[in-house]
């Protein structure tokens, strides 16, 4: 295949990227680097079959140029981390509303398949054990920034389904679940990886709330696999695919593991949401995925386990603080 991938630099971009060269696709990478990095790359710098251009989805023009003779388009640029929707309420919307459109216009206008990455934050406050694709939103005020998010991905769903039905886009969204691993910084709210840092820093790790919140966290090189398989299936089209681990931990839980994987003397501190993120901040208690339809269509079944994620998390920020140190 011939593919465009958004958000090529960041986190999950640059894993699928990998991914996909190593089966053989070529890759046009698009990314303005607000969160992503370059150096997320260094693996494909310099691969005959990728290219990564600097730029933003709000680019209409570059946004179509770069689709145009795309077989598949992968969707991840977006603007993501709590603090970054706290303080950047107005772009993150603009990016992640009128961004999306002009990526699933340009996917449907030049005939490609289209994956769009959504997220969990789509169930709001549902705190059901086992959330299925079907499940009801329930969502907090709009004049809470914490539901901008939320909100944003959700109309990005309806474009992709609009879309689909008027104009005959093939396009799968997929729902991920706290996708995590190495690449993945704490820089914006992601929770292990700031864990990971404190603890090898010997700083306390910062638990937010009463730390009985329940997540469930899933290795990123079991998700992009699945992004690919997805991409390729025709009956996932049309429909919105959970991705995620079954896997549940409480953050305190959480706090307690990563410390005794990193071997740090570290203690545990308490904030509350005010503290950490403002006024207009909710939190949900329990977020768990039913990926049965993942299974169904593609076979998809996570195979690492947290604790091999914190390790990885761990090594990678010990690599992270190493290279600063140098």
């Amino acid at each position: 295949m011939r593919c465009f991938l958004t958000g090529a630099a960041g986190f999950v971009g640059s894993h699928l990227a990998e991914e996909l060269l190593g089966a053989g696709h070529d890759v046009v990478g698009l990314d303005d680097l607000s969160t992503g990095r370059e150096r997320n790359l260094a693996a494909v710098a310099g691969h005959p079959g990728f290219r990564l251009v600097r730029g933003s989805i709000l680019d209409r023009a570059l946004v179509d140029q770069l689709a145009a003779g795309s077989d598949c388009v992968f969707h991840l640029a977006a603007a993501v981390g709590a603090f970054v929707i706290r303080d950047r309420t107005l772009e993150s919307l603009r990016t992640n509303i009128h961004g999306t459109e002009n990526v699933v216009a340009a996917a449907s206008r030049h005939g490609a398949c289209l994956v769009l990455a959504s997220t969990s934050e789509i169930y709001g406050k549902n705190t059901a054990v086992g959330l299925r694709e079907d499940d009801d939103r329930i969502i907090g005020s709009p004049l809470r920034s914490r539901w901008s998010y939320a909100e944003a991905k959700a109309i990005d769903e309806s474009l992709v389904d609009a879309y689909a039905r008027e104009g005959g886009l093939r396009g799968v969204i997929v729902r991920l679940f706290n996708t995590v691993g190495p690449r993945q910084t704490g820089r914006y709210g992601m929770v292990i990886p700031r864990f990971a840092r404190q603890a090898l820093t010997g700083q306390p790790l910062t638990v937010y709330g009463t730390g009985d919140q329940i997540r469930c966290f899933c290795h990123v090189l079991d998700v992009v696999p699945a992004l690919v398989r997805l991409a390729q299936s025709d009956q996932a089209r049309g429909r919105a695919v959970n991705l995620g681990s079954s896997e549940q931990v409480s953050i305190a839980e959480l706090a307690d593991r990563v410390i005794a994987a990193a071997g740090s003397a570290s203690g545990i501190e308490r904030s509350s949401y005010q503290e950490a993120y403002g006024s207009g901040y909710e939190d949900m208690q329990r977020r768990v995925p039913d990926c049965a339809l993942a299974s169904q269509l593609v076979g998809f079944a996570p195979t690492r386990s947290l604790d091999e994620i914190i390790r990885a998390v761990i090594a990678d920020q010990q690599a992270a603080l190493a290279t600063a140190a140098a």
